[in-house]
């Protein structure tokens, strides 16, 4: 879908289908007079006595075919007391999706019914192109093109009274698209089969995509890895055929080629069986999903180079397939990290945990970072704990607690800070290594989170986020399609561009 401006008032507004969110028990005509001026016919439409405006409420009134506005699709926003952004989100994608399933090829959303809400004008013009895009989102790569199915929408048009659109405002739509490209990459690789995106595939396709875009990446292959001492990272890959990469990605526009930079770092197992300790079959297919971190990260940095964001980003994808085979290790094995401990390996369905903790030893190795943040599908334990809506958060920093919390908020993540619970350390003791890489099934997400812990230097501004449990959806979703979700894109996205 593409985004379109238009100014000069409701008499030179042209459209298949005009959008007007209005709250529960307010008329059109209350909304915006601009609406009378648009589409006159709206005063005698009798269904428009019909309407309520009650939470997510769809009703299409019609006018005569030949007028510049013909029909207008009213959308409940729900109580103005209840309002939020993300109210606006749903409204908007639930709306794009019934212009779909009409064939209707142009929308327009008036600024005037949007600056009246609450959040600002700009935000709400961000959020609305963020939805609109979203909620059209579907991994179609793989399949014939249905003759039968309904085309999208083409464009939404954002129409404002006045001489020009604001600068403010059309960089605003732009911001939100951005974001929604960033998210449906993220869904695109978190999507694909894992026989087409093996590590190599992956780190291939960073490449590619960061030429296209003038990000600097770097790819470590296994013998990089091993010079490296990444023997934790090369642990978990050494059960498949195809073997691990790290790819190290680079947003350092010019004049902040110094800086410290954020350094993101994501999981990427393209699959993962459990290895030796293999998963039960059921819904073991999602398991492709594991390397959203990853993709989230890439996805991230493309954002941020296309909109040129004036800061130093470094991003970090971990990738390797967690396989059985007479070459996989073992629980029992013991590996050497990149940090120089060695680590005792008890479940090698637990393997998310090793890939990262060689790449934040080589982040802080190679870069002094602002700040640090991994995310992964790290745990089921996180999954148990706190559901498919809601993902794990741990630092022991208030402030990039706040940062990360905030930016969630603002894209529609959520995020629910867990402990750090110093008194399990103990729990990570091993009799036969430096640190064993799991404690009990109790508080296994706690666990995981401190044993990435282990190998920060101290003073380093670190958060983990395990978006286990949220990194896929079985069921359509209000700004997306069952299958990968991309969680995490926009709120890295969100971080990186406020700054820590």
């Amino acid at each position: 879908m593409e985004l379109r401006f238009q100014c000069l008032g409701p008499d030179h507004w042209k459209t298949e289908v005009l959008l007007a969110p209005v709250f529960q028990g307010e008329s059109l005509h209350e909304a915006s007079p601009l609406l009378d001026k648009a589409a006159p016919w709206l005063a005698i439409a009798p269904a428009a006595r019909d309407f309520r405006g009650k939470k997510n409420e769809l009703s299409l009134l019609h006018g005569h075919p030949q007028q510049n506005v013909p029909r207008v699709l009213a959308i409940g926003l729900g109580k103005a007391e209840e309002f939020t952004p993300g109210v606006l989100r749903e409204a908007v994608a639930a709306a794009v999706r019934r212009c779909r399933a009409l064939e209707v090829e142009g929308l327009l959303l008036p600024e005037a019914l949007l600056s009246r809400l609450p959040g600002g004008r700009d935000r709400l013009v961000e959020e609305s192109a963020y939805a609109a895009l979203l909620a059209l989102y579907a991994f179609r790569d793989l399949k014939k093109e249905d003759p039968d199915a309904p085309r999208d929408p083409q464009w939404l048009t954002f129409a404002f009274d006045g001489d020009y659109v604001p600068d403010a405002s059309r960089e605003a739509a732009r911001r939100g698209e951005r974001a929604a490209q960033a998210v449906m990459l993220a869904r695109d690789l978190a999507n694909t089969p894992p026989n087409m995106l093996a590590p190599a595939d992956l780190a291939e396709r960073a490449e590619r995509i960061a030429r296209s875009v003038g990000l600097g990446c770097t790819v470590l292959d296994e013998e990089a890895m091993r010079a490296e001492g990444m023997g934790a990272l090369l642990a978990v890959g050494q059960g498949s055929a195809r073997p691990p990469r790290l790819v190290v990605l680079e947003h350092a526009p010019e004049g902040h080629e110094q800086d410290k930079p954020l350094v993101l770092v994501g999981k990427g197992i393209t699959f993962d069986t459990g290895g030796i300790c293999i998963k039960p079959a059921a819904k073991m297919h999602t398991m492709k999903c594991d390397m959203t971190g990853a993709a989230d990260v890439l996805a991230v940095l493309v954002a941020l180079a296309e909109e040129g964001t004036p800061r130093r980003v470094v991003g970090l994808m971990a990738c390797a397939e967690n396989m059985p085979d007479g070459n996989a290790c073992r629980p029992g094995d013991v590996v050497r990290a990149a940090s120089g401990d060695t680590v005792e390996i008890q479940n090698t369905d637990a393997e998310g945990r090793l890939v990262l903790c060689d790449a934040l030893h080589y982040a802080q190795k190679m870069w002094t970072p602002a700040a640090v943040v991994d995310i992964a599908t790290l745990t089921g334990a996180c999954a148990v704990a706190l559901g498919g809506e809601v993902a794990g958060l741990f630092t022991d920093d208030d402030a990039l607690a706040e940062r990360l919390t905030a930016g969630a908020e603002l894209g529609g993540e959520h995020l629910w800070r867990l402990p750090l619970w110093k008194g399990y350390e103990k729990n990570l003791k091993s009799q036969v290594a430096d640190i064993c890489h799991m404690g009990p099934r109790e508080g296994g997400a706690i666990h995981a989170a401190l044993f990435l812990k282990h190998f920060l230097r101290e003073g380093v501004r670190w958060a983990h986020l395990d978006i286990a449990g949220v990194d896929w959806t079985d069921s359509e979703q209000p700004l997306g399609a069952a299958g990968a979700t991309g969680f995490g894109a926009r709120t890295l996205l969100e971080l990186a561009r406020g700054g820590v």
